[in-house]
């Protein structure tokens, strides 16, 4: 565990160089679908929902906050907790861990090699993506956090940059943006509304976020308050960077009825709208960014992920909590990193099997409110102290995200088997 940068219990005031873990688990929830998403809802809808913008940054607030209290204040992680509300969360995690990363890194290599083929295609989407995959993999080997947080770190820079560039060129109208503060929902767009609110930085990294508290050093309950403001300024970069997705498609795409495609293919797209209007400079810079925003995503799963698959296993076992298989140093970590780099290279070079794809559209439609309400359960126990359990705000809020994950899971269930049946 790295604790070169944890704050003495003596320390009232937190430093701001001290935060990094929730910039890290905002940075690898925002992947390329989730902006292509934010931009086709600023194409269809200008500014109408920035309001759901920001709901989505609250929303997971109060998840990563609830991830890393519990953690902080029982000095158990994540898994710990669901393990203790019964064999059920075992029986849902073991398969979905499983399957969804083998789906999972598939489809992140892919990501990565889009804008890489763009940029330069020399090498097919296959190969950068590979490449790219291997990358990832020889990066959060050594398990080494502080190494990690700083490739991260880079690497939400270059995306918040491409972003913030992009939205800067398109001379955003300031006065209709504030409007979009104002909650709406435009006719046959609440299921666009939802899924924008949901796919703000939320992927199963927000409950990796305990794994990243610990690392830094964040051990006890003395660095509760570091943790929310890492937690709280991690999703104001988040917000901004989405909000920026939102002006771009708004200004670039709304105004010129300019269609993208869905997924992220939809990024290629922006990017040679981008170059069309603004340069050759513009459209690179983007796709850049697009690649930093892909490759964030790749490697905070590459890392936090297989440190949640070693903390399962280790439990299985019956290893104690601090035991080196537990954590980034063992074998169980590094072979879900290669579980995660190389048997997903089969499917990315010949097509994913239909079961497959079902599995992981169930699974992974079904974690955020696997996660939302298994935190309202740990968090209003007697597995946390008193002082640090729910008050009524936090329950209301963690059941309205609950509500709302359910609402898209059940939606997302339904678009995954009506589009492959």
């Amino acid at each position: 565990m790295d604790t070169s940068s944890a704050p003495s219990t003596r320390e009232t005031k937190p430093r701001w160089s001290l935060i990094g873990p929730g910039i890290v688990v905002a940075a690898t929830g925002v992947g390329g679908a989730d902006l292509v998403a934010t931009l086709i809802a600023g194409s269809n809808y200008g500014y109408a929902l920035l309001w759901a913008v920001v709901i989505g940054c609250l929303m997971k607030v109060v998840l990563v906050e609830g991830a890393g209290r519990y953690t902080l204040a029982t000095g158990h992680t994540i898994y710990e907790g669901w393990a203790s509300l019964g064999r059920w969360t075992t029986w849902y995690f073991a398969p979905y861990i499983v399957i969804w990363g083998f789906v999972y890194g598939a489809a992140a290599m892919a990501g990565t090699g889009l804008p890489l083929a763009s940029l330069l295609p020399f090498l097919p989407i296959e190969a950068w993506g590979i490449i790219s995959g291997l990358l990832g993999l020889a990066l959060v080997w050594s398990g080494r956090y502080g190494f990690f947080e700083k490739v991260c770190a880079a690497l939400v820079g270059l995306m918040f940059v491409a972003m913030v560039m992009a939205a800067a060129l398109t001379v955003p109208n300031l006065p209709e943006l504030a409007t979009g503060l104002a909650p709406m929902v435009p006719d046959g767009a609440l299921f666009t509304t939802l899924a924008v609110a949901g796919g703000v930085g939320g992927t199963i990294t927000l409950a990796a976020y305990g794994y990243w508290v610990r690392e830094k050093g964040w051990s006890t309950e003395s660095h509760m308050r570091v943790m929310r403001l890492d937690n709280g300024v991690a999703y104001l970069v988040t917000g901004l960077f989405v909000v920026a997705t939102l002006i771009v498609g708004a200004e670039l795409l709304y105004s010129a009825n300019i269609a993208i495609s869905e997924g992220e293919q939809g990024l290629l797209d922006l990017g040679n709208v981008l170059e069309d209007r603004y340069g050759a400079a513009a459209g690179t810079i983007f796709l850049i960014g697009f690649w930093a925003a892909a490759m964030s995503s790749l490697v905070g799963v590459w890392n936090g992920v297989s440190m949640m698959f070693a903390d399962f296993l280790g439990h299985v076992r019956k290893l104690p909590e601090d035991h080196v298989e537990r954590g980034p140093h063992g074998t169980a970590y590094k072979g879900y990193i290669l579980w995660l780099t190389i048997p997903p290279i089969v499917p990315l070079l010949m097509g994913e099997p239909f079961y497959l794809i079902l599995l992981y559209g169930v699974l992974g439609a079904l974690f955020m409110p696997f996660l939302a309400i298994t935190l309202l359960l740990i968090l209003n126990s007697d597995r946390v102290p008193g002082r640090w359990r729910n008050k009524l705000f936090s329950n209301v809020l963690m059941a309205a995200t609950a509500l709302v994950f359910l609402v898209l899971a059940v939606q997302q269930l339904r678009d995954q088997i009506s589009g492959l049946l």
